[in-house]
């Protein structure tokens, strides 16, 4: 009797670990076959578009995002090499991982006792803009490591970079390179100089508090130093 209680026990326990590794697959299914299918389709609106969105919509029910799409060969180089400068100086040679930057990110946290810096790629800033909320937690984190890893996996690194361009936050309601480029400097993305691109670049921590704050020093520090690094940087 106690032997084929277990015996049950186990048949239910298998079964029910089963179905969760179904609904794991069939959820991870979801993030593939968009990833997928972006490669060679521009995405919609993307979860932080819409989160941004319905938070402008709480205050002015007509308010619209600024986003406009544009090719990568419609985007100037030197923004280019000014967001790798800025974001991500290994993007050409890692897999969605910058492990070096991660463990120098969590040295620096543990000094200040806070977060001050996260140590992400391009590559999983961009799966966090596609899908995920802002929120920090560590199922969150890993869902975001998955989705990298998909989006290594499935695109190229020009695609990767071409997609982050279009759908990085740039300001309040703004999105894209190209709106970006217009609602600062007046110019199409493919205009923009290096001085242009390299405070772009630097607004990208912070975008909504660079564009109430566009005097700040601090950013025209930053822009200076992006710049003076640009032509080393490596683009797809």
């Amino acid at each position: 009797m106690v032997t084929r209680a277990i015996h049950g026990l186990w048949r239910v326990f298998a079964y029910a670990l089963a179905a969760l590794v179904a609904i794991f697959a069939l959820y991870q299914g979801w993030y593939l076959l968009h990833i997928l299918y972006w490669v060679n389709h521009d995405p919609g609106p993307t979860r932080v578009m819409e989160a941004r969105l319905e938070a402008l919509r709480e205050k002015n029910p007509r308010a619209q995002l600024d986003h406009r799409w544009v090719s990568y060969g419609r985007i100037s180089a030197q923004l280019k090499r000014a967001i790798v400068v800025a974001e991500d100086a290994k993007f050409i040679d890692h897999e969605g991982f910058d492990w070096e930057g991660i463990q120098r990110a969590m040295e620096k946290n543990q000094r200040r006792g806070k977060v001050v810096a996260g140590g992400s790629t391009i590559t999983q800033q961009l799966a966090k803009n596609l899908f995920l909320s802002g929120e920090r937690s560590v199922l969150r984190k890993a869902q975001e490591a998955v989705i990298t890893a998909m989006l290594e996996a499935a695109m190229d690194k020009r695609r990767i970079l071409e997609i982050y361009l279009n759908v990085a936050e740039w300001g309040e309601g703004v999105f894209g390179a190209e709106a970006a480029a217009r609602h600062y400097f007046g110019v199409p993305a493919a205009g923009l100089s290096g001085e242009q691109a390299a405070r772009l670049a630097a607004m990208l921590p912070r975008p909504r508090f660079y564009d109430r704050n566009r005097g700040s020093p601090y950013l025209a520090r930053y822009a200076e130093t992006i710049q003076a690094r640009m032509s080393g940087a490596q683009v797809p």
